[in-house]
């Protein structure tokens, strides 16, 4: 595409409230783009920093200036039409405090970094995403999670975090001495500065196997959820809404150690079948970089994410979007999805459900309450998509749904701020670390400051 014809087309989308990917059009491959390549970034100045004390040199050097993580937001959460900053491949530093049971990380570093050498020192955190290629402050920047009953997204490890304000002051907050005011900034979208420092709570290692169950009867859910979604220590069903089956359940659980376990689990599971192989989120494909199944022990690290550390994410053709509901709306929920079936599934490669634990964190979907998240991979065929959202939005508008801040989503900015109580709060934070709006960009002026 020409470049006086992208510049008309980001121009029409920057007014818009929908944050489309702009697919299929860049030609260049040297372009910054997101990790799945339907995103590219509207600009490729980028600096590099190595050290907090170069963070603040590039912040005070710009009057515009935006964070680049790992690059797997689908939508311009992160981008600029101005200038990059990024800490990823940084020198890694990792701090354990016995004592305290916590660890310092330099924000870039990613948890499949971090978690090998967490293990081999007898250490752990709490929970994974289902990938673990991505950088820790992004990741809890935008409330990123997991899964499991009573375990809370990534951004509840955080015990306290250093950043670097617009004007270049190092400010270090703490659970336990910011209280309130932490719990605004963990949950940050970007919009307070540059963390360049995490420190996560830890635990003692612990080894995990995982297995998967088939076709699971939809209609199981009803009476059975609370037991299927409790039967593991991270639960995930996977559907693709075209059938009446739950298509895979993949229940991850500890063990005592990493010998091959001599009891079987139960061949049926509420209707399901155990798995005889490995197998991939998506039937189809191999099940070649996903986690170790058939009850196969590892450590933590290497069975809650669904795929490995040494497969490192293609720019695969796909588009992700992901909503929130309150815990007790789980089964109306997916039950209001399921009756788009058929609308839905040819446009969708999987879906995942997963249970989150409240938290306190202002700007997280799960503020306040035990949540459901419902994800969507969809084919990156965004003219679909587009008129999807907003379908499957109105089915779970009864049920006050918070959207993924990194996903697509079509809700309105007045929407969004009704389902945060805390939403104007935020918006002061932000106002007060960053007055000039010098890490603000399109998505943050539409959604949080409605500019």
């Amino acid at each position: 595409m020409k470049k006086r014809t992208f510049i008309k087309l980001s121009s029409a989308l920057m007014t818009a409230p929908l944050f489309s990917p702009l697919e299929g059009w860049a030609a260049n491959a040297d372009k910054l783009k997101n990790w799945a390549g339907n995103l590219e970034y509207s600009t490729e100045r980028l600096d590099n920093a190595k050290s907090v004390k170069q963070v603040q040199e590039i912040v005070k050097k710009y009057d515009k200036l935006k964070v680049l993580g790992t690059r797997h937001c689908f939508n311009n959460i992160a981008d600029t039409k101005d200038q990059f900053i990024s800490l990823v491949g940084a020198e890694e530093q990792i701090v354990i405090d016995e004592k305290n049971k916590t660890v310092t990380v330099n924000s870039g570093l990613k948890y499949g970094q971090l978690s090998p050498y967490l293990h081999k020192k007898g250490f752990a955190l709490h929970n994974l995403a289902s990938l673990p290629h991505i950088s820790i402050a992004g990741a809890c920047a935008t409330a990123t999670h997991g899964s499991g009953e009573k375990k809370g997204n990534l951004s509840t490890a955080v015990s306290a975090m250093e950043l670097v304000t617009a004007n270049g002051d190092v400010v270090q907050l703490s659970r336990k001495k910011d209280g309130d005011q932490f719990n605004g900034a963990v949950v940050n979208l970007g919009a307070l500065g540059v963390v360049t420092k995490v420190t996560l709570d830890i635990q003692p290692t612990f080894f995990m196997a995982q297995h998967v169950y088939e076709n699971v009867p939809l209609d199981q859910l009803s009476d059975n959820f609370d037991k299927i979604e409790g039967s593991g220590y991270s639960v995930s069903l996977f559907t693709n809404w075209a059938t009446n089956d739950i298509t895979e359940v993949w229940v991850k659980y500890k063990t005592n150690s990493e010998k091959p376990l001599k009891a079987l689990p139960d061949k049926e599971f509420f209707g399901g079948k155990l798995a005889t192989k490995n197998l991939h989120p998506i039937p189809e494909l191999s099940a070649e970089n996903c986690t170790p199944q058939m009850g196969v022990p590892g450590p933590w690290y290497d069975r809650m994410p669904h795929f490995k550390m040494g497969f490192t994410p293609s720019s695969g053709k796909e588009l992700q979007s992901e909503y929130f509901v309150p815990r007790i709306n789980a089964v109306d929920a997916i039950l209001a999805i399921s009756k788009l079936g058929s609308q839905v599934g040819p446009h969708l490669f999987t879906s995942e459900i997963r249970t989150i634990a409240a938290d306190d964190f202002w700007m997280s979907p799960c503020y306040k309450q035990d949540s459901v998240a419902i994800h969507f991979t969809w084919k990156q065929d965004w003219p679909a998509v587009s008129k999807l959202l907003p379908m499957i939005e109105k089915e779970l508008a009864p049920y006050n749904v918070r959207p993924h801040w990194g996903k697509l989503f079509t809700i309105s900015p007045d929407v969004l701020e009704k389902r945060y109580p805390r939403f104007a709060d935020f918006r002061e934070l932000a106002m007060k670390y960053d007055p000039k709006g010098k890490f603000r960009n399109d998505f943050l002026n539409l959604n949080i400051f409605k500019a």
